[in-house]
């Protein structure tokens, strides 16, 4: 019996624990280092790298610090493509130790990046440079993650082994939101606006030293090394993954831009920043908030993951989709009220949506593509689907309060992202349970059946 096949009830190998931490870990640090600045630009970076424009219109400077979040979205299909290309050919771990190392790097250096009263235009310049390799970093680091974990899980927990990086994602913001609410609360606004802000972008130099040393133990994943043992690589994956699925891309994409577009308007610093501008709420609280939606995220997050595996991928995703549709407007009603009850109750029910149609993306999407091109596959439909969704979603929340003057125009906006993912879903044969490996592809080719034969003449008497 094949490691593919085993049972569900069947305990985890060490090998798999080992991926599974691997994963989970390695998604935690890559995404810590992304959501530090997500958090920052909410509350720092608009005084601090965008003030000469803040001096006339604070609210264009914040949008141009929101705006700075988006940016590296637009760079992920860059590193979506690298990475697929590398990973391809060259194996899903090679992708993971250098998506790690890019990442850190950056993150640690805009802890040390002067700012726009020291260096002048230089600081938002650098400050932007090192966002896109975030970005960079980001677009490729998702598909190598997602594809180590599900290429290495039986067939009947794929969705639960794809739920460990995607719960690095939520506890990536636990981490960042920890650590600035705690260096928030300890030290003074004037001290956390002076330098406080610095110390968790340049604690990434430490993460990243524990995400190495435990990726750099894991094997390449079982489906690469039948690839690369029969030489089945593709030797031009891109050409042939958009020769041959890039309407496969494009459902994908949209599948997910639902999904991120509402992650990053609560995860992304928007409800961060409009609550604590517009009802004076302290950002320790707001902080704190956030911390334990990510806990709450990470435990819905789980669980789609594994009801994935009872009732399949699309159900999850179309039940995840529903609740946001139903959900998205009463939640920035309640916003609006600047009641922090309702504000907390708010953002923590919309975990719920968020984790179900988030949770099953690594196994569908590993599904969804052919063994030889599906790095890439799956890299460049998240990354077009962050772009699609998430990219700019704080920027646009941000213009559509300040020129509607209404909360919930915010939650008009999810739903129709919601409605959007939800048909690009309904448009997705169920992949549940498809052969990921060389061999199970080939043999269920040729147990096909032949569509649309040509009928035999009848022969003449």
């Amino acid at each position: 019996m094949s490691t593919h096949e085993k049972s569900p009830k069947q305990r985890l190998s060490r090998d798999q624990k080992r991926v599974l931490g691997a994963t989970l870990v390695g998604t935690t640090v890559e995404w810590y280092d992304f959501f530090i600045y997500a958090n920052a630009a909410a509350i720092i970076f608009a005084s601090q790298y965008f003030a000469p424009v803040g001096e006339d219109n604070p609210q264009l400077a914040q949008l141009l610090a929101y705006a700075s979040v988006g940016i590296s979205f637009l760079f992920r299909p860059l590193g979506a493509v690298l990475a697929g290309w590398i990973g391809d050919k060259y194996g899903r771990r090679m992708v993971l130790m250098l998506t790690l190392g890019l990442m850190g790097i950056a993150t640690t250096l805009i802890g040390f990046l002067p700012t726009y009263a020291t260096i002048g235009l230089w600081a938002p310049v650098m400050l932007i440079v090192l966002r896109i390799l975030q970005g960079i970093s980001a677009g490729g680091e998702w598909g190598g993650a997602a594809l180590m974990a599900v290429e290495h899980a039986p067939t009947p927990r794929r969705g639960l082994f794809g739920a460990y990086p995607q719960i690095g994602v939520p506890l990536g913001m636990l981490l960042a939101s920890a650590i600035l609410g705690l260096f928030s609360l300890v030290l003074t606004p004037e001290q956390f606006q002076a330098w406080g802000w610095r110390v968790p972008f340049i604690i990434s130099f430490v993460l990243i030293f524990v995400g190495y040393y435990i990726r750099r133990k894991v094997s390449e994943t079982p489906v690469f090394q039948e690839l690369r043992d029969n030489a089945a690589q593709a030797k031009t994956p891109l050409r042939q993954l958009f020769q041959d699925d890039w309407r496969t891309i494009i459902k994908a994409a949209l599948a997910f831009a639902g999904n991120n577009a509402a992650g990053y308007m609560v995860t992304g610093g928007f409800v961060l920043g409009y609550v604590t501008t517009t009802h004076g709420v302290s950002q320790t609280s707001m902080l704190t908030l956030v911390s334990v939606a990510a806990a709450l995220w990470i435990v819905t997050t789980m669980f789609g993951g594994i009801l994935s595996d009872r009732i399949g991928r699309r159900p999850t995703y179309l039940i995840g989709f529903g609740f946001q549709l139903v959900w998205a407007i009463p939640m920035f009603l309640m916003i609006g009220t600047g009641n922090m009850f309702l504000i907390i109750f708010a953002v923590l029910v919309f975990t719920i949506p968020i984790g179900l149609s988030y949770g099953p993306q690594s196994a569908m999407y590993s599904e969804m593509f052919p063994s030889r091109t599906r790095l890439s596959g799956v890299s460049i439909s998240y990354a077009l689907g962050a772009i699609i969704g998430g990219a700019f979603a704080p920027t646009i929340a941000q213009y559509l309060v300040g020129s509607t003057g209404w909360i919930g125009s915010v939650g008009v906006y999810l739903t129709i992202f919601a409605i959007i993912s939800g048909v690009a879903v309904l448009t997705i044969k169920e992949p549940r349970g498809r052969p990921l490996t060389p061999e199970q592809e080939k043999a269920q080719e040729q147990s096909a059946p032949v569509s649309n034969p040509e009928p035999q003449k009848a022969k003449l008497p």
